[in-house]
């Protein structure tokens, strides 16, 4: 950015707003022009890290891109198989949303998500729909995907560049069909790691429990880092229930809570070190 025609520099803006100026005064053609000059500096500084660049991160913020690249995949020979489950977007009337699910041949239950994802509370907010009554009181723009049973066990797969961190949290119980004689309506929730407590000190049944296969994890976190451009997520996975070696990638997101994972701290440390070691190494031709 030039000044009063002086040479080109960088120009750093900080802001102290409440929550309803940062909504009238954060609006999208700002950000977008805000990101476009953050572009522009990084083209013309490559020697900045830049950890992982906004465009590539855009790519996670919509659940009906932001799984492809996992099913695009092929980790056959990995000690498991992982997939995603199977998926209909809905963007307008959610009339018609009954004829989409039946024309796709999808079964309930389905687990409801907003499409976009912001960051926002209410874009972790799901429902899981049990019958096709309910179908039609979700508002759209969605995505609908297959429930699969995983024994009420999440692995949230943090990556932070080539290390990976597994913790277990709570999720939600298996779904019988005998139980979907019983249930009516639409049941909402916040997240589906609805019990934010963490479920690797608890007495759980080791075929639920035990971690995906390390090879699996170190190919899955590899090929998506490669793919999605980017070094700091989390992969939120399932097992299905019954099986040992099948699993399903429901969610990826971009710079989750890293406080939640154990030792943290040191990680990102070394993470940011790395960074600074390796772009030593290069501009002195080691």
């Amino acid at each position: 950015m030039k000044l009063n025609g002086e040479e080109e520099e960088k120009v750093v803006v900080g802001y102290a707003l409440t929550s309803k100026k940062k909504k009238s005064f954060l609006k999208p053609n700002f950000i977008a022009l805000a990101r476009s000059v953050t572009e522009d500096f990084r083209h013309k500084h490559p020697e900045v890290t830049i950890l992982d660049p906004p465009d590539a991160i855009q790519h996670l913020l919509n659940r009906q891109s932001m799984l492809q690249n996992v099913a695009e995949l092929n980790l056959s020979d990995c000690h498991g198989k992982v997939g995603v489950p199977q998926q209909l977007v809905i963007t307008k009337n959610p009339s018609t949303i009954i004829n989409e699910v039946t024309k796709a041949g999808m079964k309930l239950p389905l687990v409801a998500k907003p499409l976009v994802v912001d960051g926002s509370a209410k874009s972790h907010e799901l429902c899981i729909a049990y019958d096709e009554v309910s179908l039609s009181k979700l508002e759209p723009p969605l995505v609908l995907q297959e429930f699969v049973n995983h024994g009420g066990l999440l692995f949230k797969i943090y990556i932070v560049g080539e290390t990976i961190k597994v913790v277990r949290r709570f999720s939600l119980p298996n779904v019988s069909k005998h139980e979907l004689l019983d249930v009516d309506g639409l049941f909402r929730l916040p997240r589906v790691s609805c019990a934010a407590a963490s479920a690797d000190d608890a007495d759980l049944d080791p075929n639920i429990a035990e971690h995906p296969p390390r090879p699996l994890l170190e190919r899955l976190a590899r090929d998506l880092r490669c793919r999605l451009g980017l070094r700091l997520f989390n992969i939120d996975m399932i097992r299905e229930h019954g099986t040992k070696d099948v699993f399903y990638v429901i969610d990826i997101n971009y710079f989750p809570g890293y406080g939640k994972m154990p030792e943290y701290e040191h990680i990102f440390i070394d993470f940011l070190l790395s960074l600074v070691q390796n772009k030593c190494k290069k501009r002195d031709g080691t």
